[in-house]
């Protein structure tokens, strides 16, 4: 066995937890049910990696195998790695026929000694592929955005009470016409809220960065920054570990005004979460 190929493998399984280990080489399906049983889980991890590189080059492993074992580590993982988005393009007046992956997967591995950008642009018959401002570690709320799929479910970190469903209590002695117009407040925010975000759960996203390059303007004569050539430039980064969701939660919540700014409700619209904004 080449030795690059059982450096891969042994590499691979050192990242596997323990605990996952069976479960993880049962979906690679590369080992028998007879050589897992002779594995011994009690042994250090850097032994049974060992002995785990023996067992494959028995059965004469390649490297598409080893790369194999690294794909389906990853889809175990996938929420520890940040995931870009690429957009792929035809020329004008060329079909975009997708259908067909069996196809698909057997070009690509015919030219995947290229370059990954190469290889993808060739199998899938596109003629450029773009990267897009828009990465998550949720591969399937990334693939919701991007084909418009919103009415699914996706795994949130709220409580079991939704934080729009959170509202101060009312004092028993409020006046009936106070409560009459928070009434309609209230009435008028879930609407509008509803309106922007819709009333299913939200892609998954952890971030939102917008980047302000702007000149400095005054009408103030003088002064420092009068005379900067250079724009002046700003980064606000919004975070959480369901940042939709968040957002969707705030003017409910009393914690902001309805509507929010377009630049926040228009990430799944736009298929972005990474912003540049610039003077006109």
């Amino acid at each position: 066995m080449d030795e690059t190929v059982a450096e891969f493998i042994k590499r691979t399984i050192l990242k596997i937890p323990m605990i996952e280990m069976m479960t993880v080489l049962k979906a690679w399906d590369f080992l028998s049910e007879n050589q897992l049983q002779t594995i011994n889980f009690r042994k250090r991890k850097e032994s049974l990696a060992q002995d785990l590189v023996l067992l494959c080059e028995e059965n004469g492993v390649s490297l598409n195998d080893a790369a194999l074992l690294d794909i389906i580590y990853t889809q175990f993982h996938r929420h520890q790695r940040v995931w870009d988005v690429f957009q792929m393009a035809k020329e004008p007046g060329d079909d975009i026929d997708l259908s067909d992956m069996e196809q698909f997967k057997s070009s690509f591995k015919k030219i995947l000694q290229r370059a990954l950008k190469n290889a993808l642009t060739i199998a899938s018959k596109h003629h450029q592929i773009v990267k897009m401002d828009l990465r998550s570690r949720y591969l399937d709320s990334l693939k919701a955005i991007v084909f418009k799929q919103y009415n699914q479910n996706f795994e949130t970190h709220n409580s079991a009470i939704p934080l729009q469903e959170r509202t101060l209590g009312l004092d028993i002695n409020m006046d009936s016409r106070i409560i009459h117009e928070n009434r309609i407040e209230k009435d008028r925010v879930q609407r509008v809220t509803q309106e922007i975000f819709g009333d299913y759960s939200q892609p998954r996203l952890e971030f939102a960065q917008y980047k302000l390059e702007t000149k400095f303007k005054s009408d103030l004569n003088g002064g420092i920054l009068a005379e900067r050539e250079e724009p002046l430039r700003c980064l606000v980064k919004f975070s959480s570990p369901h940042l939709l969701e968040a957002l969707k939660s705030l003017a409910p919540a009393g914690i902001a005004d309805a509507p929010l700014s377009p630049l926040l409700t228009c990430i799944p619209s736009k298929g972005m979460n990474y912003f540049k904004i610039k003077d006109k």
